[in-house]
């Protein structure tokens, strides 16, 4: 109603308030998400998408589906159903909490404070950037309200340059729509220095526990001081902390 009244929406602000919305929807998208694919594959099948071929076939087909019947509804009503990969940053821990509440803990799916975002291939499993993009890419298609991969690289990238520009290569090789590449990157509060900082900053000298605090960005949204101190985040913190880096081979 909100966005109606404000005149978001292409023609909503020819809209009285007790006129029907229903020619107006179809200027926007209706979009279905999920998240938990990962586990929805251990509860069926005893592994995820990043353990075995199986798993990932089953959890394509269930993905395809789910777009085939958006585009069925498309058709049907003329207006615009779409399937979103859901982020779901919130969501994630509520519904394992709710699930684990009806069914118990289960090994591999509700054991953990989070059920991983849409497609994602768990981030605490060990897997090489390469071959998590390979698998998280055929999903990239099938989801066409919304999608991201994420690689987790260790290390200052700008030392190895070549290597960052094979990942995003490989993304667009593979059929990546929307991809993310997070790395350490650490700033001084005093100087304002953005980088690399070891024990002492390269720009005004400072060393690491004078005064404020050197902040160090170890995920997207995660900032950590000297002591390990989260500082900003806004995403699950469980997830946070097993987030594991991806290797390049």
């Amino acid at each position: 109603p909100f966005l109606m009244g404000q005149g978001v929406w292409i023609d909503s602000d020819k809209l009285s308030p007790d006129d029907k919305v229903g020619e107006v929807l179809k200027h926007g998208s209706l979009t279905v998400g999920f998240i938990g694919l990962a586990e929805c594959l251990k509860a069926l099948v005893g592994k995820h998408h990043g353990e075995s071929e199986q798993a990932q076939r089953i959890g394509l087909t269930i993905i395809t589906r789910m777009r085939e019947r958006m585009n069925r509804e498309s058709r049907e009503t003329g207006m615009n159903f779409t399937v979103i990969a859901t982020p779901a940053e919130g969501l994630s821990g509520r519904f394992v909490r709710l699930d684990r509440e009806r069914y118990g803990v289960i090994p591999g799916v509700t054991d953990r404070d989070y059920y991983t975002n849409s497609f994602h291939v768990p981030v605490y499993y060990p897997i090489s950037a390469f071959k998590k993009i390979q698998i998280e890419a055929p999903y990239h298609e099938l989801t066409n309200g919304g999608h991201i991969s994420y690689i987790e690289l260790d290390g200052d990238p700008t030392q190895n340059l070549d290597a960052f520009e094979a990942v995003v290569r490989y993304m667009k090789e593979c059929g990546i729509g929307y991809g993310s590449i997070n790395h350490p990157v650490d700033r001084d509060p005093i100087c304002g220095y953005t980088g690399i900082i070891g024990d002492v900053c390269p720009r005004c000298g400072r060393r690491e526990g004078e005064a404020v605090s050197i902040e160090k960005l170890r995920q997207l949204g995660v900032y950590k001081n000297h002591n390990s101190d989260t500082i900003g985040y806004h995403g699950d913190p469980n997830e946070e902390r097993d987030r594991r880096p991806n290797p390049l081979r």
